[in-house]
């Protein structure tokens, strides 16, 4: 009989990886604040927050409550005809932070999704105005937005995840991603591509969509809050919708609740995806303004053409709310800087170390970015030796951890990180 490790082997397809020759995986046991357990009884401080969703760690008593209770009233009813009070509930905690522009919220089943369904608005809204030929996107190099297919096409074409896909999907506008650092003085040069794409293009574009502030599976990299407004200002001149994917940056990991924040600009269309439900189920939303959704329900077809079976599933509807309370009531602001100046503390050092090309930090996220690409079966394996779990991607190594994490298990995070870059010059 197979032993789960050969099952998995064998027939499991995991994540960006081969399943001929697939790098190690470990089997979990269970998982509670920011410790993972593994079978053997190995617990690794989480480092990665799940791909950046447990905010508040793992195995909550205050979120399992809330799944527990709603299971036994209803965990799923479809949403086409029916509403409920989890997703009503949810809509007026949304509402209470979102900027007022931003009165339409469409649940949908993960970010991938989100995006899918805020570039069907950016279409579907261009149509209703007479404007046919508005159906191609511009953004910026060095992003990325999920993995399903419209997704893919607004990701990096040469540097990102699916440049495979290249000739398959639609052709995109790319503007060069801006250059001046979060923190760093603004270079008025860096919105010129931009610019240059809506002069020439704007007829044929419908929205343009990138990651605020912080461009994250792409390469964490921290841009200049100028970018946007500037941005915002174009799109405004050539009647292009504006797309901001938050589905990363959310729910306070920048520092600021959402990351437009940091720059004062307000979108047409917003996704917001991972943290929402602390990391309990997939869920996602994608969040329009009220001219948006009014011109699509004026236009041609009526509606807006989309409906997912899961869409405002009762279940992580519910997590969702006692998420965003929990977070609300946590002093999340003083957490997250608190985890920004240590992490800024702690990583200055791996700055000057010869195979390090740059060290960053913004909230609850630290980069250590290396000159060449890492090995990351053999870094994984470094990392879980030293009771911590950390995936790095590209030439970042990076943590995005838990809000509730202590001090201390900060410090092994980091001082591990530290140890085996410096362990690979």
């Amino acid at each position: 009989m197979k032993t789960d490790l050969q099952i998995d082997k064998d027939h499991l397809w995991h994540p960006y990886t081969s399943a001929i020759d697939p790098i190690p995986v470990y089997p979990v046991k269970g998982a509670s604040g920011v410790y993972i357990e593994l079978e053997d009884g190995t617990k690794l401080i989480d480092g990665m927050s799940s791909w950046w969703a447990c905010i508040h760690g793992y195995n909550h008593p205050v979120l399992n409550k809330a799944i527990e209770a709603q299971l036994y009233s209803m965990s799923h009813v479809m949403f086409g005809g029916f509403t409920h009070a989890p997703a009503t509930e949810l809509a007026q905690r949304l509402l209470s932070v979102l900027p007022e522009e931003l009165t339409r919220i469409f649940y949908c089943d993960s970010g991938s999704v989100a995006v899918e369904v805020a570039m069907k608005m950016a279409v579907q809204y261009q149509q209703a105005k007479g404007l046919s030929r508005r159906t191609r996107f511009a953004t910026v190099r060095t992003g990325y937005h999920g993995d399903t297919w419209k997704a893919m096409s607004v990701c990096d074409p040469v540097t990102g995840m699916h440049g495979l896909f290249g000739n398959a999907l639609t052709p995109q506008f790319f503007a060069e991603s801006p250059r001046s650092k979060f923190n760093d003085e603004w270079d008025p040069g860096d919105i010129d591509s931009m610019k240059a794409i809506l002069e020439e293009h704007s007829r044929e574009i419908a929205a343009v969509i990138l990651e605020p502030i912080v461009q994250g599976a792409g390469g964490m990299r921290f841009y200049h809050p100028q970018y946007l407004r500037e941005l915002s200002a174009l799109c405004k001149v050539y009647g292009v919708l504006l797309i901001f994917d938050e589905i990363a940056t959310g729910f306070g990991r920048t520092g600021e609740l959402f990351a437009y924040r940091h720059a004062g600009v307000v979108p047409d269309i917003m996704t917001i995806g991972k943290a929402i439900t602390g990391g309990y189920m997939s869920f996602a939303a994608a969040i329009a303004s009220e001219q948006v959704a009014r011109t699509i329900s004026e236009g041609e077809a009526g509606v807006f053409m989309h409906g997912p079976t899961f869409m405002a599933n009762p279940l992580a509807c519910a997590v969702a709310c006692a998420s965003f309370d929990l977070l609300m009531e946590s002093g999340w602001q003083a957490r997250v800087r608190l985890i920004e100046e240590q992490l800024r503390s702690e990583l200055e050092e791996a700055r000057y170390y010869e195979n390090v090309s740059d060290v960053r930090v913004l909230g609850a996220i630290g980069v250590i970015e290396t000159k060449k690409p890492v090995d990351v079966a053999a870094l994984q394996k470094e990392f879980v030796k030293r009771g911590i779990w950390i995936r790095p991607f590209g030439r970042n190594v990076y943590v995005m951890p838990p809000f509730i994490i202590q001090r201390e298990e900060l410090t092994r995070l980091t001082t591990g990180m530290k140890e085996i870059v410096k362990a690979y010059e």
